[in-house]
């Protein structure tokens, strides 16, 4: 597949000889010795209770219940996709609506559940917040989704980079907004600022870190609330909080970890304890729930991160994919997982 030129970002200090780089480099152990080994026990070698044994619980969602929803509430769509009402509008967090995480739709990880609500369905979309986008699993940039979504939405927030793979995919300039780390923007009072990530990018092959990856704060007046995206854990979380923090509420993965490849993810604790420098109040773990990614059950998640949490006296937000979340008031949520044993 060719790929669309990207820009040149070489002033970006992110930036080196055409690539995007995290502060500090991979070192011993931070990835895996073989990638190809990896994908042999990823595709051959799974482990049993990767996908739940039935159909998960969700709450579906119909324009009515949107149009009915107060400021501040937020809905899990399924895997980093949230929708959030803020300032009376809706934004959306790397949409992915597809029936796989993979470039085509006849294999791949596939969905534990449908969308809670479709796109057509959607009410008008004030932007669409991007992290990053990938080769491996297209579980943050959904070409399909993009595609659908780019007359309902009045502005698209990207990585630099990111925003170059949506005009080729045919979503018009005037439309996107691209940022390097420490920049932002404000929308009509709501403030936006892209915030680094240890992570990776690329479409194909050939192109990866060509794109940068990034993380987003979201301040409505006192109200601040953090998007981690992707990434291993490392110092710039504790910078983060320092900068904007307290948070209010967090959203931060813990899902498709692997002692291969700690770089790039986190595993639990460690999202546990980004929390925590982040300051953060509430925490609600995302990147989980949705595809099989990893090695790992598909539960563990959500019992690990409430498990390090209860040791540390963290607050956890777990809701139905559907489930209203008021972030003003997060409440704990059931424990809807424990339903599929």
């Amino acid at each position: 597949m060719l790929q669309p030129p990207i820009g040149d970002y070489a002033a970006s200090p992110q930036s080196h000889e055409g690539r995007f780089h995290n502060p500090r480099p991979p070192g011993p152990g931070d990835m895996p010795e073989s990638t190809l080994r990896v994908w042999w026990d990823f595709l051959f070698n799974k482990p049993a209770g990767t996908v739940p044994p039935s159909p998960i619980p969700i709450q579906r969602l119909t324009r009515a219940d949107l149009d009915a929803a107060p400021d501040r509430s937020l809905y899990r769509l399924g895997h980093s996709t949230l929708l959030m009402k803020l300032r009376g509008q809706w934004w959306l967090t790397d949409p992915v609506f597809s029936d796989r995480a993979a470039p085509v739709q006849f294999m791949g990880p596939k969905r534990f559940h449908a969308p809670p609500i479709g796109i057509d369905e959607l009410p008008p979309i004030r932007a669409v917040i991007l992290s990053h986008d990938h080769y491996d699993h297209y579980d943050h940039l959904d070409h399909a989704a993009i595609r659908q979504l780019a007359g309902k939405v009045q502005q698209f927030l990207a990585p630099l980079g990111v925003g170059d793979r949506l005009v080729d995919w045919g979503v018009p300039q005037g439309k996107i907004a691209q940022f390097d780390w420490w920049q932002g923007t404000e929308v009509e009072g709501l403030k936006l600022t892209l915030t680094p990530t240890q992570h990776f990018s690329g479409r194909s092959l050939t192109d990866g870190n060509r794109t940068l990856w990034g993380s987003w704060v979201i301040q409505d007046d006192a109200f601040r609330l953090f998007f981690s995206g992707d990434s291993g854990y490392f110092e710039g979380f504790a910078e983060i909080g320092q900068r904007f923090g307290p948070f209010d509420l967090t959203l931060i993965e813990t899902g498709a970890y692997n002692a291969q490849w700690p770089y790039v993810h986190m595993h639990p604790p460690e999202t546990v304890q980004a929390h925590q420098d982040l300051r953060g109040r509430w925490l609600l773990p995302i990147h989980n729930g949705t595809f099989d990614l990893a090695m790992h059950a598909w539960d563990d998640p959500f019992e690990q991160v409430l498990r390090y949490a209860a040791e540390r006296g963290v607050r956890v937000a777990t809701p139905l994919m559907g489930e209203r979340v008021d972030m003003n008031a997060p409440q704990e949520g059931s424990r809807w997982w424990r339903l599929q044993k």
